[in-house]
C-alpha cells in the first residue's frame, strides 16, 4: 500500500457537490492499493498512521500522533498513487491493484482504524471528488508499506 499523508488544519471531500468527508485537525490520508496487497499491508499502514508522530509537542517537535492531539484521520482512495511516468508521456496505472481488490483493501483498512478507536472520515471509492485541505506545516509523507 501507498500512502500520501498529510498534517491538516482541516480537510474536507466532496462528490458531485456535497460533502461526503470532514475534519479538524488531523491527518489527511490518499491511499493506494498495489498489486499483491493484502490484509498484511492493511494493518501495517494502519498501524503505523495511527501512531505517526507528525504533531508538535509543547516544546514544537513533532513527537505527537493522532490520539495524541485527539485528531481525526479522513481517508481517500486514490489508485493514481501507484502511476509510473517513467515511460512515455501517459502513465502506466500496471502496478495499481485491480479495483476490486482495492475496494476491498480500502474499507478493510477504514475498518482496522476504527477498531483501533481513531476517528475516521472518508470519501467514496472510485468517485470523482474534489479534495479541499489546509496543510499544516505544511508536513507531508509518502508512506509505502513492506
Amino acid at each position: 500500500m501507498r500512502a500520501v499523508v498529510q498534517r491538516v488544519s482541516s480537510a474536507k471531500v466532496s462528490v458531485d457537490g456535497k460533502i461526503v468527508g470532514e475534519i479538524g485537525q488531523g491527518m489527511l490520508v490518499l491511499l493506494a492499493a498495489g498489486n499483491g496487497d493484502g490484509p498484511e499491508q492493511v494493518r501495517w499502514m494502519a498501524d503505523k498512521l495511527s501512531g505517526l508522530r507528525i504533531f508538535a509537542d509543547e516544546a514544537g517537535k513533532m513527537n505527537l500522533g493522532l490520539p495524541d492531539v485527539a485528531g481525526s484521520m479522513l481517508v481517500v482512495s486514490q489508485f493514481t498513487l501507484y502511476g509510473d511516468c517513467r515511460k512515455g508521456k501517459r502513465p502506466s496505472y500496471a502496478n495499481s491493484a485491480p479495483p476490486e481488490e482495492a475496494s476491498v483493501l480500502y474499507s478493510s483498512f477504514v475498518e482496522t482504524l476504527r477498531s483501533m478507536n481513531i476517528p475516521v472520515e472518508e470519501g467514496i471509492f472510485g468517485a470523482m471528488m474534489k479534495v479541499e485541505l489546509v496543510n499544516d506545516g505544511p508536513v507531508t509523507l509518502i508512506v509505502d508499506s513492506p
